[in-house]
């Protein structure tokens, strides 16, 4: 009983330090260092504080933590399926743990298991084409087909559509969130982070209550990437988030992979800077397969059928209906262009294009354009 006494006593000094603002992770992990424990360091007193080289204000936290807010959590971890990681115990994500600022406590809902397996990032805009939506989904059904977890923010767009591809084809995918666990961001998603939750977890360095903060988001990617092998951009913009992602996977020493696109689509921009500095240009999952490790190699010989080539095959379409298709090309075009390269009125025209895209075949673009969707 005395050591499960101490163990609670030792998580709930590490929830109190956790709550006192000015103790980031590469402090907490100093302290916890220099002092032994996270009980060590609040028992430690004034003069050791100093000693240690806090400041006169983080010296005052430390006299008064929050124990009410460590309640909370407390409580907030009593229930089904939630947990606290801590960095340095063994269930704690190894690759996470490489980091200079590691978060020390992670919260999680669903499987911590999940956490710890062979997985790769998905990440792109939050305002995607409707084809980029259907090649993060795509790539993430094969990724998972392939044994791999999907790794994303859960954010509208790329993230929810890789997500949704994963689960979709049975495999698992896990959230990095911007808040705390007992809310989900953007509120739209509550129905898709139940699914993570039974099917992958939910994962968060914040605590119950931490809201939904611009500066949280950023500071989130860094989670992602670490926690994948590699970490996949679909579409992106020339300055966003995905491309934060993409960067700090560098530094991290993981692979980075893009998807190109059309140049007149701006959101294959950031791919292409990507792949300019360095990103590997990727046309198909065996194109990441063959950048990670070895022991992954088994799993591109288990696709049965390899789901590259399945998604290659061809549709059977309408003959008008092939020949508009390669009128239009891969790159966007306008009725009125295709008017000159068919010689149809743009009556018949708008009203071909409008049922190839209830079909799926293309999509309408900004502008009047309609680009052609990969079949």
């Amino acid at each position: 009983m005395s050591g499960d006494r101490s163990a609670e006593q030792e998580q709930a000094a590490a929830l109190a330090l956790l709550r006192m603002p000015g103790i980031g992770p590469i402090t907490f992990q100093r302290l916890v260092a220099h002092f032994g424990s996270c009980n060590g360091v609040l028992s430690a007193g004034g003069p050791e504080w100093v000693q240690a080289g806090l400041p006169a204000a983080i010296v005052a936290l430390l006299r008064t933590p929050n124990w009410p807010l460590v309640e909370t959590d407390l409580r907030w971890l009593e229930q089904p399926g939630h947990h606290l990681l801590r960095l340095g115990e063994p269930a704690y994500p190894a690759l996470l743990a490489t980091l200079a600022d590691a978060p020390p406590l992670l919260f999680v809902r669903g499987d911590p298991e999940a956490l710890t397996q062979a997985a790769l990032a998905v990440v792109g805009s939050r305002n995607p084409t409707t084809g980029g939506r259907r090649l993060a989904s795509r790539f993430a059904a094969d990724l998972t087909r392939c044994g791999l977890v999907v790794v994303s923010g859960l954010a509208v767009g790329i993230d929810a559509a890789a997500h949704r591809g994963a689960l979709e084809a049975g495999g698992l995918s896990v959230a990095v969130c911007g808040t705390g666990l007992d809310t989900v961001y953007p509120r739209t998603h509550a129905a898709l982070a139940e699914q993570l939750i039974a099917e992958g977890a939910l994962v968060s360095e914040w605590p119950p209550g931490t809201p939904a903060l611009p500066a949280h988001f950023p500071r989130r990617n860094r989670i992602i990437s670490a926690l994948s092998l590699g970490t996949l951009v679909v579409e992106a913009a020339p300055r966003s988030g995905s491309l934060i992602t993409a960067r700090l996977a560098a530094e991290q020493g993981r692979e980075v992979f893009a998807i190109p696109g059309s140049i007149d689509n701006p959101l294959a921009r950031g791919c292409h800077a990507l792949i300019r500095q360095g990103a590997k240009l990727v046309e198909s999952v065996a194109d990441i397969l063959e950048e990670l490790p070895a022991s992954l190699a088994a799993a591109r010989a288990q696709q049965s059928p390899p789901a590259d080539e399945a998604h290659s095959r061809p549709t059977k379409i309408p003959e008008e209906t092939r020949t508009l298709l390669n009128a239009m090309g891969y790159t966007p075009v306008t009725v009125d262009e295709l008017v000159e390269r068919l010689g149809l009125t743009a009556q018949m025209l708008s009203s071909m294009l409008l049922a190839m895209e209830l079909q799926g075949l293309v999509e309408a673009l900004p502008g009047g354009r309609y680009g052609r969707l990969s079949q």
